[in-house]
């Protein structure tokens, strides 16, 4: 498995979503769109929307939360095989 996350360092929703991988030990690679050259050009392109946190896990995008709900721990949970948090 291979897991990309696309985040920011302001971003609230970003630090819950590698809270998460952190807490389940789940490796991954992130890039911080305010400092990587075409990062956040990079998630217009594939999601039409400048939305952090992006999971890229083998190559397809997933929007870990969901706007004004957070973090979607059961689905991300499931899709990353991992016990769900209680």
């Amino acid at each position: 498995m291979t897991l990309i996350v696309y985040s920011a360092s302001w971003c609230s929703d970003c630090r819950e979503a590698k809270r998460f991988l952190q807490r389940y030990n789940i490796p991954h690679t992130e890039i911080d769109i305010e400092t990587t050259p075409g990062a956040a050009k990079e998630v217009i392109a594939h999601t039409g929307k400048r939305a952090i946190p992006q999971f890229v896990l083998d190559g397809q995008w997933v929007q870990p939360y969901r706007p004004g709900s957070g973090f979607l721990y059961e689905e991300m949970a499931q899709l990353l095989g991992v016990a769900a948090p209680r």
